[in-house]
């Protein structure tokens, strides 16, 4: 099940102009300013034991409010706007199209530290495709958010599948969780891999078994 992500007023300084909002169909809830931002982080250094008036750590405050704003980028952003744009003209063409290895940077929602990794996204067109730029657009919207890499998966189908329309949408992707290996069990190298299917892709077992197959071949390739 997905998560609920209710939208936020964008991302504005006093000089900034507003960004479009994410998502247009909740009532949007008041972002911190910056200053509160950076108070936070000021407040986070003094409970690490630093102090945040150091000559290394003065600037911090800022630059971490300026880095969340780019890695956290993807609430800001509308994956139906990059899937808007399709092509028609196919020549008649209704087969698997597969975009993989779409490398991603996100973030754990329970810890908010990193979860690196790889997505592999496929779909059956119906009469119209989408440039592939547009499907790692979609990957990067999505991991450009506070994730569980579960809901990331489903995420990133149900939008294609909404977008599009295609006869079918596969999305699996493999990843690692510095959740694992920085703290806790501490583990490094272990990966995760996660898939979602739909339409033809989901009631067809023949249908999966050749995009998985697909995915092999072009990774011995």
């Amino acid at each position: 099940m997905d998560a609920i992500v209710k939208s936020l007023r964008p991302f504005k300084n006093d000089n900034d102009d507003a960004s479009p909002l994410a998502r247009r169909d909740e009532s949007p809830r008041e972002r911190p300013s910056q200053s509160e931002v950076e108070e936070a982080v000021r407040t986070l250094l003094r409970w690490t034991g630093d102090d945040p008036d150091r000559e290394g750590l003065i600037d911090t405050p800022r630059r971490v409010a300026a880095a969340y704003r780019e890695l956290f980028g993807g609430y800001d952003r509308d994956p139906a706007e990059e899937l808007g744009r399709t092509f028609e003209e196919v020549a008649g063409f209704d087969d698997l199209v597969i975009e993989r290895d779409i490398h991603f940077h996100s973030h754990c929602e329970h810890h908010m530290v990193p979860i690196i990794g790889r997505a592999h996204v496929g779909y059956l067109p119906d009469g119209k495709v989408v440039g592939l730029s547009k499907i790692a657009r979609v990957v990067d919207i999505f991991a450009h958010r506070l994730q569980t890499q579960e809901a990331m998966t489903a995420q990133i189908a149900r939008a294609i599948q909404d977008g599009l329309n295609p006869r079918g949408v596969a999305v699996v992707i493999e990843a690692e969780h510095m959740c694992m290996a920085m703290r806790g069990i501490r583990k490094q190298g272990s990966t995760t891999l996660t898939s979602t299917f739909t339409g033809a892709l989901r009631n067809s077992p023949e249908e999966q078994v050749r995009f998985m197959t697909l995915l092999k071949a072009s990774s011995k390739g």
